[in-house]
């Protein structure tokens, strides 16, 4: 965040951002499961100018031996961002500390999300990659993870989902873009499960008062009811794709 840059745009105009938006309205949002031939589930999801591809593999025999749990499955998260993804070095060698990081707390995410315990001594692995990045990437990539699990038909409480709410101009708005998210004063990523309402992920950068991080929990939670709509609409053409074509094997 770079608020007091001397190169800051004017982010609010008459009561509205530069996209045009609203301080509630989302980007435009498409998701697409099973995307991937080879994958056990997988999405694609378009947030914006976002493109990431999620890929599930498993549950699967654990290797190295040792590490299994005979209890629960293990789950293993990996985000990355392609280096050609935007204008920011990213790293040709491997995942740098950003991606570790989102990795990490992708995990967590899913650990509380999937039902483990019914797939004792096996790995579960959940592979995000970023293609093309335009703002709240790690919230995008987690919304499209969940759909490939799903798509996967591993068990979970409920589909995941995120949405970034920030300060820009002194106003909390939903769902920052690049611009918003370089130069506003504030932005957290919250992944809730729209269920039950559970927050199992709330990152912030920036300062805001008590009462703000109130009301970006409450703007978050319903901003994640629109984006679960778009995620269970995405499985539902799937599973009808599916069905037709195996219509048309047995017919």
């Amino acid at each position: 965040m770079s608020s007091n840059s001397p190169d800051k745009p004017q982010l609010i105009k008459n009561g509205k951002r530069l996209s045009g938006r609203s301080f509630t309205d989302l980007r435009p949002l498409k998701i697409t499961a099973g995307v991937l031939k080879q994958a056990d589930g997988s999405a694609m999801i378009e947030w914006g100018k976002n493109r990431i591809i999620a890929a599930v593999y498993g549950p699967h025999e654990v290797f190295p031996k040792f590490l299994t749990n005979n209890k629960k499955a293990l789950v293993s998260a990996r985000y990355v961002m392609a280096p050609f993804s935007s204008l920011e070095d990213h790293g040709r060698s491997g995942p740098n500390r950003r991606s570790i990081e989102i990795s990490k707390v992708a995990k967590h995410v899913f650990e509380n999300a999937i039902l483990t315990s019914r797939f004792p001594k096996t790995i579960i692995d959940i592979h995000m990659d970023v293609v093309q990045s335009d703002g709240g990437t790690r919230i995008a990539a987690i919304t499209a993870a969940s759909v490939a699990l799903a798509d996967a038909g591993i068990p979970m409480k409920d589909l995941v989902a995120g949405v970034a709410v920030g300060k820009v101009d002194g106003e909390l708005v939903v769902d920052l873009d690049k611009t918003e998210d370089n130069y506003g004063e504030s932005d957290a990523a919250v992944v809730i499960s729209p269920r039950t309402g559970d927050i199992l992920l709330f990152q912030m950068e920036g300062l805001l008062t008590p009462e703000e991080v109130k009301r970006t929990v409450r703007l978050a939670k319903d901003a994640a009811v629109q984006v679960r709509e778009v995620q269970v609409a995405a499985l539902k053409k799937r599973y009808e794709q599916v069905a037709s074509e195996l219509g048309e094997q047995i017919a």
